[in-house]
């Protein structure tokens, strides 16, 4: 069975930086792509960052309109991990950030939209 651990949340101040990180475990075959989600409070689930497989033909790392410049993604192949580092953190980026991943498994269909962490707590704050 797939799962997704989160690590690396909690408080930072304006201006500050932090680093997620997002280890998958289990039977898996392949990672098409690893990416970070965000859920502000009274808003929708909101994609930040993808990292999509390099070998597909629109590979490589993309960005929110809101994070560029400022967060960036990074993967490690050798251990199914994908890692976000936030710099220049601002109080509208506190949010539960969620670790995903569109991944074949060895022995089990994939669930749609692909497998989740239990998402972590980002606070920005002075």
């Amino acid at each position: 069975q797939v799962r997704l651990e989160e690590s690396g949340g909690g408080l930072a101040q304006p201006g500050g930086s932090m680093r997620l990180s997002c280890t998958a475990s289990g039977d898996i075959f392949k990672i098409h792509a690893m990416a970070w989600f965000r859920r502000i409070p009274g808003k929708e689930r909101e994609l930040v960052a993808i990292y999509i497989d390099d070998e597909m033909k629109e590979g490589g790392p993309k960005y929110a309109e809101a994070v560029k410049g400022r967060f960036s993604i990074s993967k490690d192949d050798s251990t199914n991990s994908v890692y976000l580092q936030m710099d220049r953190l601002r109080p509208d980026d506190t949010a539960v950030y969620y670790c995903n991943m569109d991944l074949v498994a060895r022995f089990d269909p994939p669930p749609p939209g692909g497998y989740w962490g239990l998402g972590t707590q980002v606070t920005v704050s002075a």
